[in-house]
């Protein structure tokens, strides 16, 4: 059928249902004027224009890169590897539904904004490889939903906040190259579910916890580089799962209770070899062993 010959009713209803299709879309790709203001800080903030994905402020909401929206809310932020430059907006945690945040491998700088305490739903917090100075706020545990925090590879300084062992549901902690002092805290023993636990390269010191023996599905323990001291603590005979062991580099007074670990399983496995202490570990394949850095694990998974 020619165009010419369908009804002027016809057309004007497809027309009507087209307008009808663009305005729920574009309804659908709308937040509250608070968080588009929030993005737009972020993105004014961070240097928007010189990033590799940039972001039509004409557009809905929802065909910004790396922006998710459900129900008229902001739920996901990943803009890894993106050219982010510049300090992160203070009012960021007015995106009170944002799930994950993930603005890895950029040169953002500055510190946390203290409201990032306040993203109550966050289950992912990935700020590695920047430039993000300042300490974490002592608040942190209120990130009670918190499954991923890696923050390696930045100038965070302070101490640990002991509040983080609230977090229950964490699998994942990566702490590493930072300028973080002070002991490791006892109560990062209470996260039951804790997989991967990264404190390599900072100004740790003090002995191991003997809390974090409770850790019976962590698989990853990278301790090295550090300043601690005393000894390895007999509970770790309990880290059943433990695959990466790293401890090298440290000041321990003793290495004697590696030998009651079961290494058999062990992927990576360094320590700094003590004469004295005449390790015999259990059944131990130096053959499946293999060194690694296991720092930038996430350099591939965004």
């Amino acid at each position: 059928m020619k165009i010419d010959t369908i009804p002027t009713g016809f057309k004007k209803g497809i027309w009507s249902l087209f307008m009808l299709c663009c305005m729920i879309q574009t309804i659908i790709g709308q937040v509250s004027e608070n968080e588009r203001n929030v993005l737009i800080e972020l993105y004014t903030q961070t240097g928007g224009a010189a990033w590799v994905h940039q972001w039509d402020l004409e557009e809905p909401i929802s065909s910004w890169y790396g922006i998710t929206v459900e129900n008229h809310h902001v739920t996901s932020i990943n803009l890894f590897n993106n050219n982010l430059v510049g300090n992160l907006p203070e009012r960021i945690g007015d995106l009170s539904h944002l799930k994950t945040l993930n603005l890895a491998f950029n040169t953002l700088s500055g510190e946390l904004p203290l409201s990032i305490i306040e993203l109550s739903r966050l289950q992912e917090l990935k700020l590695e490889m920047n430039r993000i100075k300042g300490p974490l706020p002592e608040a942190i545990g209120q990130l009670e939903q918190l499954r991923e925090l890696s923050v390696f590879n930045n100038f965070l300084s302070g101490e640990i906040p002991s509040s983080l062992g609230n977090i229950k549901t964490l699998k994942v902690l990566n702490l590493s190259s930072n300028n973080f002092k002070g002991t490791i805290p006892e109560t990062l023993g209470k996260l039951e579910n804790l997989e991967v636990l990264g404190l390599f390269e900072n100004g740790l010191n003090g002995s191991i916890p003997n809390e974090l023996g409770n850790l019976v599905k962590l698989e990853e323990l990278v301790l090295a580089n550090n300043q601690l001291n005393g000894g390895i603590p007999e509970e770790f005979d309990q880290l059943a799962s433990l695959r990466v062991f790293q401890i090298q580099n440290n000041r321990f007074d003793s290495l004697q209770n590696l030998d009651k670990m079961n290494s058999q399983e062990f992927l990576v496995f360094d320590h700094d070899q003590k004469e004295e202490d005449h390790l015999k570990f259990k059944d131990i394949n130096a053959g499946k062993t293999r060194m690694a850095d296991t720092k930038f694990e996430d350099a591939d998974d965004h």
